[in-house]
This record gives C-alpha cells, structure tokens and sequence, in this order.
C-alpha cells in the first residue's frame, strides 16, 4: 500500500491508525532497492570503464529475479577466427550500393545551374552524391542565387561565368572535377572546358545548350522558340534595364507559366521554391558566341542526360543538339521535365554515379 494510511478497527470497536508500520516497512524496502540500484550502476561503470577498448558492445544487463527467457539487445559475442574483418576506412569509401570508390578518377561533382536558377536548385543532387560519399559544390554564378550582381550590369558570358572560373582556377594541382550543367548551363560549363580542360574529368549536360565552337546558347533554343512559340513566347518577358531604347538586358518568365514550362513533372512544393526564387536571365551572355577548340573543349569527355517530358528544351530539340555535337555517351532520366534535380533526383543521381564510375576510354 506504499505510504498510504489504513485505519483498522480495535477491540473496542474505535478504529486507530497503523501507518507508521508501513511507512516503516516500506522506507526500509525503498532504500534496499535503492542500494542495490546503485551497485548495479557501479558495477557496470567498472564493466563499460574495463571494455572501453570494445566499440561495438551493446550487452544489457538484466536486474536480479528478472524472468529468464531469450537474451535482450545482446550483440557481444566472441570473434570467430572465419570472421572477416573489414578496416573502417574501407566501409566509409564504398557508396550506397557498396561500390568503392577508390578507383574513380574523382570523387568531386561541381554543379552549374541554369539561366535564372542558383545554386538553390541542387539541394537533392548535394543530399543524395554526399550520402553516397562523394563532394559536391553547387556555384552561384553572377547575378544569381544570392549573388547581388544586377542584371543589366552583366555584358559577357565571361563575367556572368566568373565565379565558375575562380572557383576551378583554385583547385589544387592535379585535383579534378565531374562538371554538370543544367540548361543555358551546358554554354557555361564549355566556356569553362576551353579554359579549364585539365580540370575537368567529364563534363554532363543536363537537358542544356550543348553548343559548338561559334554557336550561342540562344542557338540551342532556337528551334523551340520557333515550334513552340506559343508556349515560350507567352512566358517570356523581356528586361530593358538600360531604357526600352536599348537592347534587352535580362530575359523572365512568368511566374503564372513556370510550372507549365519548367515544371510539369516536378513536386508543388519545389515548383513552389522556384517560383519565388528564381532570378532574370542576363541576356548578353546568352547572345555571345563561344569560341570553342578540340584541344582543350575537345579534349574533356561530354555525356548528356536526356529528359523526355521536357517542355522547354523538347526531346526534338536535345536530340538536334546530340546529333549536331555528339558526345561520348547519352543517357536519360525517364519521367522528367526540364528539371530532373526537381522532378527524378533519384533516377538523376543514379544516371550521375553512373557517369562517375565510367573508366577512361
């Protein structure tokens, strides 16, 4: 009855009070239980200070008169000679799959947005490479992200690529990187080839303007401006940040269009991350022509990722840019829009580890 009082009726027929008895017993009982409770702690103190050395037990102690039957949460057991043993270091360089990565030419992805998207954009494909052991750095380039640049102050693919080229250019000796570029994307990562082609491993393009030496990255959606006007043309609208007199500094799209455009198969809720963060296109860089060599653009192997339910840069229109400018494998992300990082980020990750594993020819 713990510390409760109970009154019991006497001889003479008044009742008194016997509590102080009990309270009695039950201190006593309390403090045996407490004793032993702290004997328990101690010795398996002393038992965990004398095992410190083991990393992986997690043995429970059972209290005495416990009701014996099978054992709990016992992983301690004594190491067969057939056991194999794996060094730590080994366990921790093998992706999901279990594939080392020790062999891989570099572990190092650097992801480039498109036009009007910003390092944002990556937050799946930075997740899923660095759970499967690898780097990944995702680049603002000038004028987008949370870079401050204005638009109409942007005039050459060369500084709209800057923070691009710095970031390479700071690369260790002998380091090298997986360049990946999505949409007007692909025109920066071949600027960044020809200047950079010792740097760079393989270069992926990502449903993006995989130009040839004197093309624009405007070349690249020409063909969708022209079959798709209705789509395109309603969405964009142009910036005039130099007075409507001048040329147009920047290119938008409509917020009411950018599901329909970019992401028709993507969740609402990074349709919804999009839409109130994406930023203007400078213009002038989409306009420039590259000049390209087979020395150094050439020399970097090229893949392209396919994305079938694209609106923006229709199947048609990828397969024109392979064919134009074949690379050295293509592959394809099944079910995606524009977007695949947004729309597969699991079928697009796979199709990167794919192209990472990939040995030199």
């Amino acid at each position: 009855m713990g510390n409760q009082l109970i009154c019991m009726p006497s001889k003479n027929g008044k009742y008194v009070k016997s509590g102080n008895k009990v309270k009695g017993k039950s201190k006593r009982r309390m403090g045996l239980e407490e004793e032993l409770l702290h004997q328990q702690a101690l010795a398996m103190a002393l038992h965990q200070q004398q095992m410190a050395q083991i990393r992986s037990i997690s043995q429970r102690y059972q209290a005495p008169n416990s009701k014996q039957g099978l054992p709990r949460s016992s992983s301690a057991r004594p190491r067969n000679q057939s056991d194999l043993i794996v060094p730590a270091d080994q366990l921790l360089n093998k992706d999901q799959d279990g594939n080392s990565l020790d062999n891989l030419e570099t572990k190092h992805f650097v992801l480039v947005h498109g036009g009007g998207f910003g390092a944002w954009c990556w937050y799946k494909s930075i997740a899923l490479l660095e759970e499967a052991g690898f780097t990944a750095t995702a680049l603002d380039l000038t004028g987008s992200g949370i870079d401050q640049t204005q638009t109409n102050s942007i005039t050459s693919l060369a500084q709209y690529v800057k923070p691009l080229l710095d970031y390479l250019g700071n690369l260790p000796e002998g380091d090298k990187v997986i360049l990946v570029g999505h949409s007007f994307g692909g025109a920066c990562i071949s600027y960044a080839m020809e200047c950079f082609p010792k740097k760079i491993a393989k270069a992926v393009f990502v449903a993006a303007a995989m130009v040839k030496d004197g093309q624009r990255a405007f070349d690249a959606f020409a063909q969708e401006l022209a079959t798709s006007a209705d789509l395109i043309q309603n969405a964009r609208v142009f910036i005039y940040g130099n007075g409507n007199d001048k040329p147009p500094t920047g290119l938008e799209f409509d917020r009411n269009q950018l599901k329909e455009l970019f992401f028709n198969q993507s969740p609402t809720k990074d349709v919804a991350l999009a839409t109130v963060s994406m930023r203007q296109i400078p213009f002038a860089p989409v306009l420039e022509r590259i000049s390209l060599t087979e020395e150094n653009y050439g020399s970097v192997r090229r893949f392209f990722i396919q994305t079938p339910e694209d609106h923006a840069m229709t199947p048609d229109a990828q397969q024109c840019l392979i064919d134009a400018n074949p690379p050295e494998r293509v592959l394809k992300v099944k079910g995606s829009d524009h977007c695949p990082f947004f729309a597969k980020p699991q079928s697009l990750h796979k199709v990167l580890l794919e192209i990472a594993r990939l040995e030199k020819i």
